[in-house]
This record gives C-alpha cells, structure tokens and sequence, in this order.
C-alpha cells in the first residue's frame, strides 16, 4: 500500500467514527428530555432564589424595626417574643430555599457531566415520572425514605 493510499484510508475511517461530544453522553435521556429538565430546574431555581431573598428581607426588617429594649415583660409583652418567632420563621424558610437552590445546581451539574437520573446513593436509574415531578431528585424514593440506602 502505498503512503497516501494509506492516508487516504485512514481519513476515511476517521469520518466513519461518531465525532466525540463535549458533553458526556445520557444513554436514557434523549436531548429534548434533558432540555426540558434543563428549563424546568431554571424556572424553579429563580423562584427559589427569589424566595429566598424575600424571606431573608423580611427579616431583615422585623429586626430593622425594633429598637433595642422594644420588648416588654408585662401582660402585653408577647409582641416582642412574636416578632422574634417571625423573624425566625423567616430566616429559616429563606435556608430552606437556598438550600433547594443548592440542590438545584447539583442537578444541573449532573445534567453536564452525564449522571443525571442515576440515584447518588444505589447508582440505580431514577423513575422519569420522579424527575418530572422533582428534576432535582438526587435519590429514588425508596432510599430517600430511608429503604435501600440506609440500612
């Protein structure tokens, strides 16, 4: 054989080859799947971090418009103490919404590096209907409630 026949066969087995992709390939999710998880953990992100923002505001405020020794120890003191349980509430539902962000961005990063769908903990497939209705399902039920997983 001669050098450019050669190189002429080897080009040709070349452009035979699948061209590898940048992203990491998701034998059980075709792209539109993946496109619309992609969408609905964008929409559900911004709401969260938008959540999270209002509650962390509120409280903010509640403590913004106190004055130090505002509360009383009387018989109708319980103001104080209700806006102290308020602000809580607050502060702790603005942690619960930063927290869902945080496990948002996992599974968008899950999405990118080809995981998504397989369960963190088994590394078994997770449910479709499980990923629609919580695209940022990082387990399957069973061993998120504590079945196969945590024994």
């Amino acid at each position: 054989m001669t050098a450019s026949k050669a190189r002429s066969t080897a080009k040709a087995s070349k452009a035979s080859r699948p061209a590898k992709s940048a992203k990491a390939a998701h034998p059980r999710f075709d792209e539109s799947f993946l496109d619309e998880m992609r969408r609905k953990l964008l929409k559900e992100r911004a709401k969260y971090l938008h959540s999270a923002e209002e509650y962390q505001a509120e409280a903010e405020s509640l403590l913004a418009t106190r004055e130090p020794g505002d509360v009383q120890f009387d018989e109708e003191g319980g103001e104080g103490a209700t806006v102290a349980v308020e602000r809580e509430r607050d502060l702790a539902l603005s942690s619960q919404a930063r927290y869902t962000v945080g496990q948002i961005d996992a599974a968008l990063e899950r999405i990118e590096d080809g995981t998504f769908g397989t369960c963190v903990t088994s590394g078994a497939p997770i449910p479709k209907a499980r990923l629609r209705a919580i695209p940022w399902a990082a387990e399957r039920v069973e061993v998120k409630a504590g079945g196969l997983g945590r024994r």
